[in-house]
């Protein structure tokens, strides 16, 4: 064997090696294109979110809410024998002097139906407040309401409790459902 079949045996070798290789790396362009599709949908998908899309505008404008009742409560009104029903939160003597404001958000179920919803203050010295909320709206909507609205509080640094009343004169309908949530105060 002399050196030229020497050379030409190992440029076999080195050529049969580097296209085994290549066919290797062929063997499945379907998954690496499936794959950088995929990662192409995701950013995509990310940036939209994340740049494009709307930002939600927090619920209450305010540098501090405190949550009396985070969760959503149901007040489920019949009106065959009762004339009101009330979905009440102990307030427990808590001082509410810092905050200025009452927030929650409410809806109905039935939107052919008119309601109107009474939220009504109480203190440890047994003054009353209440206003109304006017049709209450079939998709949630957030409400803040002043203080200052309740007229007969003059004391806010001992509340009892604070109310959601559906009167049986403040409905269209005999029956249905209220949801209160994100019960809060602030300032």
């Amino acid at each position: 064997m002399d050196k030229k079949d020497i050379y030409e045996h190992l440029a076999k070798i080195y050529l049969d090696a580097s296209q085994k290789r290549k066919k290797k790396n062929k063997k499945h362009p379907e998954i690496r294109n499936i794959i950088l599709i995929f990662l192409s949908f995701l950013l995509g998908f990310g940036l939209f979110f994340f740049t494009i899309a709307p930002k939600k505008k927090p619920a209450y404008n305010s540098s501090f809410v405190l949550l009396l009742q985070p969760d959503i409560a149901k007040i489920n009104f019949n009106f065959d024998p009762a004339r009101k029903e009330v979905y009440s939160i102990r307030l427990n003597n808590l001082n509410l002097n810092k905050y200025d404001s009452l927030t929650f958000s409410v809806k109905k179920t039935n939107f052919r139906d008119t309601i109107n919803l009474r939220v009504e203050f109480t203190n440890a010295f047994k003054e009353k407040s209440e206003i109304y909320i006017r049709d209450i709206p079939h998709k949630w909507e957030d409400f803040r309401i002043p203080f200052s609205d309740f007229k007969n509080i003059n004391d806010w640094s001992d509340m009892y409790d604070l109310s959601f009343i559906v009167e049986e004169w403040n409905t269209k309908e005999d029956n249905g459902v209220v949801y209160v949530s994100s019960v809060g105060v602030a300032r």
